[in-house]
C-alpha cells in the first residue's frame, strides 16, 4: 500500500505535477520554502511580493504566539527552536529585500518599498519621523533588553537544571518500574519524555541567541537604511537633504517597525515557552486559576485602587470601576470557594460512610471465609504508636514488609498477611504474637526507648531498665532515646521497639513456618515450576506422590529453615526417593542429601566457616538403642529420663554458646538425625541439626565442642 502511494506521488498528471500528492510531501514543501527564504537574500523582490511576504511574516509570528499560549506543556511544541530559526531567517531576508528596494527607489517617494512599509511608517509616525524613530527605539529596547534578555536567562537556567535533574528523574522512573507502579511501556514513554525535555531546553538555550541577534540586526539595518538612503538620495539622485531625510527615514523606520513587531511577538512566544516549565495546563487557565485562587489578594487590590481613586487629581472613574470589579470578583470567588469546600466536605462524609460500610462488609466476608488468622499481632494501647514511623524509625508495617521479602528470599515462600489489632485486655506496653489464633510468643516493649545489647555479653554501662531480648533470650537494656548515640559509640547493638517486635515475629514465623505452608501455597509453588521441570512434575504427581505428600515434604524442609527456592532439585530428590520409599520423612531426608551444598553453605558464619557441635558416642548409641519398628515405621522410644537429660544438655550448651555469640550446627549420624531434631526443637527450634552425609566436602568446619552425657 505504502509503495503504491509513493509511486503515485511521483507520477505526473497531464497538467504537470500532481499537486495533491505534492501537498502530502511536507518535507519537500518545507525544503522549497526554506530555499525561497534564502533566495530572497540574493534576488530582488517586486513591491507586491514584498508586501505578501511581510504579511506572511506577521501572520506566522501571530500563529507562533497563539500556539505557545494554548499548549499544555513545552514538549507539545518541541519544534519551537527550529521554527524560531526559520522565522528569524525570514525576517532577516525580508529586511535585506526591503533594504534593496529602499536604497534603489527611495527617492521616488514613500511607496518605494511597498504599501505595508509605507502604511506602518505613516500610521505609527503620524507624519512625524522623529516620533517614528522614538517608537522604533522603544520597541527595540523592549525586545532586546526586557523580553529577549529575560527569556535567554530562563532558557539558560532551565537547560542547566533540566540536565542536572536528569539522573534523579531517570532513577525515579526505574524505581517505579521496579516496584511495579508502572509497566515497561510507560517507563519507555517517561524516559523518552525526559530525553525530549532535556533536548528541548538545551536547544532553547541556543535558540534564544537567535532572537537577541535579530534585535541587534534590526537596529543596524535601520541605521544603514537611513544613512545610506540619505547619501544615495542627495549625492546620486540629486534630491534635497530635507526630502531625502523625510522619504528615507519614513521608509527605514517603517521597515524597522514592520519587522520589529513580529520579532517582539516571537520573542514573547519564546519567553512564554521557557517560562512554562513546571506550569500545568495552558497559559490562560494557569494564570486565571492562580490569580483567582486567593480572594484576599483581590480584596486588597480592590481596597488599594479605591484609595488611589481618592488621591487629589486622580481620575476617579477608572480606578473606582476597577476597584468595584476586583471587589466583586473577590466576593464571588470567596463564596464559590465556600460552596466548593462544603460540597467537598459532604462528598468526603459520603465517601467515608461508603468506605466504612464497604470495609465492614469486606471484613464480615473475610471473617466468614477466613475465621482463623494465620498470623496475628495483638498489642496494648500504648504500642499503637509503633504503627506510625518517623524519620529515625521505620513503622511496624514497613518492618513486616521487609520481613515478608526476606522470608521469600531465604525460605522461598510468601508469608500470609499479618493482621495487627489492639487488645485492651493486654497491658499497655505488651504484645502477643499468635499463629492460627494460638499464642506463640509475647513480650513487653518501651515505645520511646531503644533496646541495647552487648555483642560480647558484658554488662552495659548505660542507665536503663534491665530486660531480656524476646527472640533469643539475651540480656538487654531499655535505654531512653537520649542515650542512643552513646550506646552506638560504645559499639553496642541498638534496636528500636518496632524492630524488636519484627525480629521476634520473624523467629516465631520461622519456628512455625511448616504449619503456615498450606496446600494452596504448595500448589502455587508447583504452578510456577520452571518449564524444564514440568515433565518431571507430571511424571511423579499423582502417580508416585500426591500434592499433599509434596506439601508434607516441603513442610519438613521449611520447618528446619531449609529454603525451597531450588524446587527443581527438590523434585528430582522426591522422584528418586519415591522409587524406594513412600514415607514422607524418608523422602524429606533424601531431599536434604540432594540439597547438602545449599544447607551447608547457607549456615556458614561471617568467616565462611561452619561452626558445629557433635554428639558424644554415648548419645549416638543411646539414640540407636531407642529406635523401634521396621524401616518404614521407625520411631523413637527413648526413656523419659534419658530424653529429658538430653534436652537439658542441649539447652545448657546452647545457652552458653549463645552468650558468646555462637549458634553452631548440631552434627549427628544420618539414621538418627530426624529423631535428634524431634527433641531439640522442643527446647530450641532454631537449632539446625545436620547429618554427617549432609556436610559438603568443600565446606570448612570449626568444632565448638560436644554434647556429652556427664
Amino acid at each position: 500500500m505504502s509503495d503504491s502511494i509513493n509511486l503515485s506521488s511521483a507520477k505526473k498528471t497531464s497538467n504537470g505535477f500532481d499537486l495533491a500528492a505534492l501537498s502530502q510531501r511536507t518535507d519537500l514543501m518545507f525544503a522549497l520554502a526554506f530555499m525561497a527564504v534564502i533566495a530572497v537574500l540574493i534576488m530582488p523582490l517586486p513591491k507586491f511580493m514584498l508586501d505578501s511576504c511581510l504579511a506572511i511574516s506577521i501572520a506566522f509570528s501571530f500563529m507562533i504566539l497563539m500556539t505557545a499560549l494554548f499548549i499544555e506543556k513545552p514538549l507539545e511544541f518541541s519544534s519551537f527552536p527550529t521554527i524560531l530559526l526559520v522565522s528569524t531567517m525570514l525576517r532577516l531576508s525580508l529586511n535585506v529585500a526591503s533594504t534593496r528596494l529602499i536604497l534603489s527607489h527611495g527617492h521616488e517617494g514613500t511607496n518605494a518599498a511597498g504599501r505595508v512599509i509605507e502604511a506602518f511608517g505613516h500610521f505609527v509616525m503620524g507624519g512625524n519621523f522623529v516620533i517614528g524613530i522614538i517608537v522604533f527605539i522603544i520597541l527595540l529596547i523592549v525586545n532586546f533588553i526586557v523580553i529577549t534578555k529575560g527569556s535567554s536567562r530562563i532558557a539558560e537556567v532551565s537547560a542547566r537544571f533540566s540536565l542536572d535533574a536528569m539522573p534523579g528523574k531517570q532513577m525515579a522512573v526505574d524505581a517505579d518500574l521496579s516496584s511495579g507502579l508502572i509497566d515497561e511501556d510507560e517507563a519507555k514513554r517517561r524516559r523518552k519524555e525526559l530525553e525530549g525535555e532535556s533536548n528541548f531546553f538545551g536547544s532553547m538555550d541556543g535558540a534564544a541567541k537567535f532572537v537577541r541577534g535579530d534585535a541587534i540586526a534590526g537596529l543596524l539595518i535601520t541605521l544603514i537604511n537611513i544613512i545610506g538612503g540619505i547619501i544615495i538620495g542627495v549625492v546620486q539622485q540629486g534630491v534635497s537633504l530635507a526630502d531625502a531625510a523625510h522619504s528615507y527615514i519614513i521608509l527605514s523606520v517603517g521597515d524597522g517597525l514592520v519587522t520589529q513587531i513580529p520579532a517582539i511577538i516571537v520573542s514573547t512566544s519564546a519567553g512564554m515557552m521557557v517560562s512554562k516549565a513546571g506550569v500545568e495546563g495552558t497559559a490562560d487557565k494557569a494564570m486565571f486559576q492562580q490569580l483567582s485562587a486567593n480572594p484576599s489578594a483581590l480584596g486588597m487590590s480592590s481596597f488599594l485602587m479605591g484609595c488611589i481613586a481618592l488621591l487629589p487629581g486622580m481620575p476617579i472613574l477608572p480606578f473606582l470601576t476597577l476597584s468595584g470589579l476586583t471587589g466583586f470578583a473577590a466576593w464571588f470567588i470567596n463564596e464559590k470557594q465556600k460552596g466548593n469546600q462544603e460540597t467537598i466536605r459532604k462528598k468526603e462524609k459520603e465517601h467515608k460512610a461508603k468506605e466504612t460500610e464497604k470495609t465492614l462488609e469486606t471484613q464480615a466476608q473475610d471473617d466468614a471465609l477466613n475465621p482463623v488468622d494465620s498470623i496475628r499481632i495483638e498489642m496494648g494501647f500504648g504500642l499503637l504508636s509503633l504503627l506510625n514511623g518517623d524519620s529515625k524509625r521505620k513503622a511496624l508495617s514497613e518492618q513486616i514488609k521487609i520481613l515478608r521479602k526476606q522470608m521469600l528470599g531465604d525460605i522461598g515462600i510468601i508469608l500470609p498477611s499479618v493482621r495487627i489489632q489492639d487488645n485492651l485486655q493486654l497491658d499497655q506496653e505488651a504484645y502477643s504474637i499468635k499463629i492460627k489464633e494460638i499464642e506463640a510468643g509475647s513480650g513487653t516493649l518501651r515505645p520511646n526507648h531503644y533496646l541495647v545489647m552487648d555483642p560480647e555479653a558484658n554488662d552495659i554501662s548505660i542507665p536503663g531498665e534491665k530486660t531480656t531480648e524476646p527472640s533469643f533470650g539475651l540480656p538487654a537494656l531499655w535505654v531512653a532515646a537520649e542515650y542512643k548515640d552513646q550506646a552506638e559509640e560504645k559499639k553496642y547493638t541498638v534496636v528500636d521497639p518496632a524492630m524488636v517486635l519484627a525480629t521476634h515475629l520473624s523467629e516465631i514465623v520461622k519456628d512455625n513456618i511448616g504449619e503456615l505452608l498450606s496446600y494452596g501455597d504448595v500448589q502455587k509453588v508447583l504452578d510456577q515450576v520452571p518449564e524444564s521441570y514440568k515433565k518431571l512434575l507430571s511424571d511423579i504427581v499423582p502417580v508416585n506422590i500426591t500434592v499433599g505428600g509434596i506439601q508434607r515434604v516441603l513442610q519438613s524442609l521449611v520447618s528446619e529453615r531449609v529454603s525451597i527456592r531450588d524446587i527443581g532439585t527438590i523434585l528430582e530428590g522426591i522422584a528418586e526417593a519415591t522409587g524406594f520409599s513412600k514415607n514422607t520423612d524418608g523422602i524429606a531426608e533424601h531431599v536434604r542429601h540432594k540439597l547438602s551444598r545449599q544447607i551447608s553453605f547457607s549456615n556458614l558464619d561471617d568467616n565462611g566457616v561452619l561452626p558445629i557441635l557433635t554428639l558424644a558416642q554415648e548419645w549416638e548409641e543411646a539414640f540407636h538403642r531407642s529406635l523401634a519398628g521396621d524401616n518404614e515405621n521407625r520411631y523413637l522410644a527413648m526413656a523419659p529420663t534419658e530424653s529429658h537429660l538430653f534436652m537439658r544438655r542441649i539447652a545448657d550448651e546452647y545457652d552458653r554458646l549463645t552468650m558468646i555469640g555462637e549458634m553452631p550446627i548440631l552434627i549427628t549420624s544420618s539414621p538418627i538425625r530426624i529423631y535428634v531434631r524431634s527433641l531439640t526443637e522442643r527446647v530450641r527450634p532454631a537449632i539446625q541439626v545436620m547429618s554427617q552425609n549432609e556436610l559438603h566436602p568443600k565446606c570448612k568446619i570449626r568444632n565448638l565442642g560436644q554434647i556429652s552425657m556427664g
